[in-house]
C-alpha cells in the first residue's frame, strides 16, 4: 500500500487547490502533496510536497483524516493522510506539476475534482477529524473519471 500526503491550504473564505498538469490525477483539481519517502514522516512529505509544488512555506499543518483509496481493477491502493493549514508564507506559483488557484469555500470546482472530495472535504473545511475508505472501479484519467463503488467515512475524535 503507498502512502500519500494531501494538503489543503486555506485563508479566511479561500481555498487554495491545485490544477494537476501530469502523471496521476492529470486534470483534476486538489490538494498539495505526494508521495511519503522511505523513512520520511507524513508531516515532512506534505511539507515537501507543498514547496516543490507551490513554492509556498507551510508554517502549521493540522492533520485532519486518513483515507484508504482501493481501485476494483486491481490497481495498487493507496493511503492518504490529510492535512490543513492556513500559515504559510509566499506566494503560490505554477510548476511543472501544479497549477495553484485559489477558490471561494463556497464555489469549489468539485465536479473536476477526486469523487471522494465531495464526502470528506466538508468534514475537514469544517474543522472535523475524519477516517475512511473509498473503493473506485478503476484510476481516473484525462478522459476518464473513477467511479466510487463503496465508502465508509466518519467522524473521529482523534487522528
Amino acid at each position: 500500500m503507498k502512502k500519500f500526503t494531501l494538503c489543503i491550504i486555506y485563508k479566511s473564505d479561500k481555498v487554495l487547490l491545485g490544477l494537476k498538469k501530469r502523471g496521476f490525477g492529470e486534470g483534476i483539481w486538489n490538494g498539495f502533496g505526494g508521495k511519503v519517502e522511505e523513512g520520511e514522516s507524513e508531516e515532512n512529505a506534505v511539507k515537501r510536497e507543498i514547496k516543490e509544488e507551490t513554492g509556498l512555506s507551510v508554517n502549521d499543518i493540522e492533520k485532519m483524516g486518513i483515507i484508504r483509496f482501493d481501485f476494483q481493477d486491481g490497481s495498487s491502493g493507496l493511503e492518504a493522510h490529510i492535512f490543513r493549514s492556513k500559515f504559510f508564507s509566499g506566494e503560490p506559483m505554477e510548476t511543472e506539476e501544479m497549477k495553484p488557484e485559489w477558490f471561494d469555500k463556497d464555489n469549489l470546482p468539485i465536479e473536476e475534482m477526486w469523487p471522494a472530495d465531495t464526502y470528506w472535504l466538508p468534514f475537514l473545511l469544517n474543522g472535523k477529524k475524519f477516517k475512511g475508505r473509498f473503493l473506485y472501479d478503476r484510476p481516473s484519467t484525462s478522459s476518464y473519471k473513477s467511479e466510487i463503488t463503496e465508502k465508509i467515512l466518519s467522524e473521529v475524535n482523534q487522528i
